[in-house]
């Protein structure tokens, strides 16, 4: 007798919980644009974010079984306590050992960028994620191989269907899925921000602040906006490594006046990410800095703004790079880093 109520009961449980999935509506996320930041380029109507949609990206952000070989994730690559980068790492590593030859960069505030990867090999945020899943030296994965894979997989049966209601586990829905959580994955809540925006906890320092005009009278024109990018494509003058020959964003456009042109990065969190450059050669700030004072080798498509009036790179004082490097730590958002939203669970 006590079996038979047991066995009703746990049948009534399960009668529940499919009534209440059956049930569950799924909930809209009201994104928010900071008010110091400029429109977002990302067509959040055409991918509309919602919570299971959100959390269905997330999900398959730390999966590793989007890899040949079931270990590497998005997330292996992009460790949110170093800002999304691969700490430690001066190129990014893949399946199998095997390394690449370009430094993996944050993902922070994509949904506010035009083209990604750092030669600009894709236009759509939806259509980014297939490039680190499918190359040979990353992630290796096989889009039909992980279709079969979520079919098959309980969790991701029940997040599709509550994401993405009356539709296919296919490619699509689980790229637009990604879209999703890549759009929220903002960072916008520095020290910085909060001077911007004249918030409580804003407060500069008098080297932060004159860092900050430094700033803008030397790096601004590359790095603009609050996002700290322009989201255009420049040879900053770093020689040329002749072992691998990275020709940047000419790989893309077979154009010889993009030879060794790359994407300019975002600076925010810019104090967790080292290593710096395309291929992570720099350590330190101060190094960097040091490049753009000293360093800069001319070539026929170097930025015009690093060879201004025949004078090779940006004229910079130990003091003002101290500076600036102050003002540079201002942009550190550990909401961002610690928001548990983003985090593996």
């Amino acid at each position: 007798m006590k079996t038979k109520y047991l066995l009703f009961f746990i049948l009534s449980l399960l009668w529940s919980c499919s009534d209440d999935d059956d049930k569950y509506v799924d909930v809209p996320i009201n994104y928010q644009v900071p008010s110091n930041f400029p429109p977002l380029a990302y067509d959040i109507n055409g991918n509309p974010i919602t919570q299971k949609g959100f959390e269905l990206g997330r999900k398959l952000f730390y999966d590793g079984r989007l890899s040949s070989d079931g270990t590497i994730s998005c997330g292996f690559c992009h460790e949110q306590q170093h800002a999304f980068t691969h700490h430690g790492h001066t190129v990014s590593q893949g399946v199998n050992g095997q390394t690449g030859t370009r430094n993996s960069p944050s993902i922070q505030n994509l949904g506010f960028q035009t083209t990604f990867m750092y030669d600009g090999a894709t236009d759509h945020l939806n259509l980014q994620p297939i490039i680190p899943i499918t190359s040979d030296i990353e992630m290796h994965g096989n889009f039909s191989q992980i279709v079969a894979m979520m079919n098959g997989d309980k969790e991701y049966r029940k997040l599709f269907g509550l994401a993405f209601p009356g539709k296919p586990i296919n490619t699509e829905n689980m790229l637009k899925a990604m879209a999703q959580f890549l759009v929220m994955v903002t960072s916008s809540n520095s020290r910085f921000d909060k001077f911007r925006r004249n918030e409580s906890g804003g407060t500069l320092t008098q080297e932060e602040r004159e860092g900050y005009a430094l700033f803008n009278q030397k790096c601004a024109s590359c790095h603009a906006t609050d996002l700290f990018t322009d989201n255009s494509f420049r040879n900053n003058g770093l020689p040329v490594n002749p072992i691998v020959n990275d020709i940047g964003r000419y790989r893309v456009t077979l154009d010889d006046a993009d030879k060794y042109k790359f994407k300019v990065p975002s600076l925010r969190n810019v104090e967790k990410t080292k290593p710096y450059m395309h291929d992570g050669r720099f350590l330190s700030l101060e190094a960097v800095l040091d490049h753009y004072s000293s360093g800069i080798v001319n070539s026929a498509t170097l930025d015009p703004s690093l060879n201004a009036s025949g004078t090779l790179g940006i004229p910079m004082s130990t003091s003002e790079k101290t500076k600036i490097i102050a003002f540079l730590k201002t942009l550190t958002d550990n909401e961002y880093l610690t928001d548990s939203r983003f985090s593996e669970f």
